[in-house]
């Protein structure tokens, strides 16, 4: 070595001592956002878990099942691994909270008002789990309770209720086992878990898999980091993990493979009709999340996710996140974009992601991931979302507020009232149409026009027959054919103010119309809903 190289290789390990320095001097003196004590967000989750469950469970005493609740309620009645529109999880547990049979409402709802307000609570505890401090994991729970997407649409149950829970379940089980040591009792048990967690989120959705490729994804991409977790995602537990999973999805796998795959004909073909990339669908995807996720949040959403991509690789835990956030969201968006009967809210499941990013990011940076005032702004209109929503359901004299010229059918509140009346109703009908043979009219049919009012008839009608008219196929053309009510004696044709030019008589050429009678279900002294039934008979036909 020579003297001339000496004094390179001093100024090289000063210039980087200086630098390090420099970069510590200036994190110290850089002005730190307000960081919470742990106490107040957790204070502030406590009590907004409280007032929520308030509202739930005073909602579980009026409300009844939404249209697609009623449908998956009659899932109990039917088990099968999987349906047209979902997997068959969501019937399981129907049936779990039935006693082996159709679900009350009120039963119903009283075990989901509990769900639904311990979700935020995962939330915190996977936060937790993927490295946030207990302040700022408060806070992520605070956003998934007030948030109405989550504070009112988890209310009901819904395979979108049992999916949350599978996504945070999964994340946490997967950052659990990335923590612990590699090969160590706790990291194998937690990754097989997860996967197992995965695969029954397949179950409650078929978006399910997308969380199954997720953890792929990120196990694989960990496994090629030079992160310290790399060493437990190269042990055989990951993807033992994942192969649970995947064992889970056999059964509903089989079932859709020896039926002719119709739940994919059903959601890609027959529900399809007009599909393709519009400007109508792209403003109902960003539209709804304004109003799913209130506008501020879904804003600080946007944010969230740039920020997670630039960070994708700082660390085990946010490849993990980058990928539960990336693989689903693209496929989901795209879907959106193209259906015209897509949801908004389908892409929540990607979404329950952001969160957790964005206080884990604040804790990583000691500071907030956005400043304090602005989360309380946040929190403050979420919060207003939320309880207007509650309150246009619960306080029967809101449908005041409608302007007159407005239709009622549109409004939110409808489906959930005045189906007690019209059960009711049908009850009577059937006591008339019935012979004395048949005293509780179980050998008389009811058809509804489409799935939806069909899924409310059977939920309230345990053990009668119900029969649908729905254009396309659905899940009554298995469970009742439509040839079995079309050539049977005694039907009754019930339709509502949704359909008022249907009454049936097309569906039933061989019958002639006997009966006919209205039902009206006033709310807030305006007119909600109009139920029309109407009897027809084939004996009266053939004796003509």
């Amino acid at each position: 070595m020579t003297r001339a190289q000496k004094p390179k290789r001093r100024t090289a390990r000063a210039e980087a001592q200086d630098e390090a320095r420099a970069e510590a001097r200036a994190e110290a003196l850089a002005p730190r956002p307000h960081d919470p004590d742990p106490k107040t967000p957790l204070v502030a989750l406590l009590a907004v878990s409280v007032v929520l469950l308030g509202l739930r469970l005073y909602a579980t005493s009026l409300v009844g099942f939404g249209d697609s609740e009623a449908l998956y309620a009659t899932y109990a009645a039917h088990p099968q691994p999987a349906y047209l529109d979902h997997p068959g999880l969501v019937g399981m547990v129907a049936r779990l909270i039935g006693d082996g049979g159709i679900p009350s409402p009120l039963r119903t709802h009283a075990v989901t008002s509990f769900v639904a307000t311990l979700v935020p609570w995962l939330a915190y505890g996977t936060a937790r789990v993927l490295g946030a401090a207990r302040g700022r994991a408060a806070l992520c729970g605070l956003v998934i309770a007030l948030v109405p997407e989550t504070a009112v649409g988890l209310f009901a149950l819904t395979p979108d209720l049992l999916l949350a829970i599978g996504w945070f379940g999964a994340l946490a089980l997967a950052g659990v086992a990335l923590r612990e040591k590699a090969s160590s009792t706790k990291s194998a048990a937690a990754f097989l878990a997860a996967g197992l967690v995965a695969g029954i989120s397949c179950s409650a959705k078929v978006s399910g898999l997308l969380l199954v490729i997720a953890l792929l994804a990120a196990y694989a991409a960990i496994a090629r980091s030079t992160d310290p977790a790399r060493a437990a995602v190269r042990t055989v537990w990951p993807w033992a993990g994942l192969l649970a999973g995947l064992v889970v999805v056999v059964p509903l796998a089989s079932f859709e493979a020896r039926t002719g795959w119709p739940m994919l004909h059903h959601r890609f073909v027959d529900t399809q009709p007009g599909a393709g990339l519009a400007l109508r669908n792209l403003g109902a995807l960003f539209g709804g999340q304004l109003a799913y996720l209130s506008p501020v949040f879904a804003v600080l959403v946007f944010f969230a996710a740039r920020d997670l991509a630039r960070e994708r690789a700082s660390d085990a835990f946010s490849r993990l996140l980058f990928c539960a956030f990336a693989i689903p969201i693209v496929p989901l968006v795209v879907f959106c974009l193209w259906s015209p009967v897509a949801e908004p809210h389908w892409v929540a499941p990607a979404i329950l992601v952001l969160p957790l990013h964005a206080v884990r990011r604040a804790s990583r940076i000691g500071g907030a991931f956005v400043s304090r005032r602005v989360f309380l702004a946040a929190s403050g209109v979420a919060s207003f979302f939320t309880l207007a929503a509650h309150a246009w359901v619960l306080i029967p004299e809101s449908a005041r507020l409608r302007p007159a010229d407005t239709d009622a059918r549109i409004d939110i509140a409808s489906e959930l009232y005045g189906w007690p009346t019209a059960i009711s109703a049908v009850k009577e009908q059937l006591k008339g149409a019935a012979t004395p043979f048949d005293p509780e009219g179980r050998e008389v049919f009811v058809v509804g026009p489409h799935w939806t009012l069909c899924a409310q008839l059977a939920a309230g009608l345990p053990g009668i027959r119900v029969g649908c008219a729905t254009p396309v196929a659905d899940d009554f053309d298995r469970w009742t054919p439509r040839a079995e009510w079309r050539n049977a004696e005694h039907v009754i044709f019930v339709t509502d103010n949704r359909y008022p030019a249907v009454d049936g008589a097309a569906q039933l050429p061989g019958h002639v119309q006997t009966g006919r009678s209205r039902v009206r279900v006033m709310r807030g002294g305006r007119s909600a809903r109009v139920f029309e039934l109407f009897m027809y008979d084939r004996r009266a036909s053939s004796s003509l």
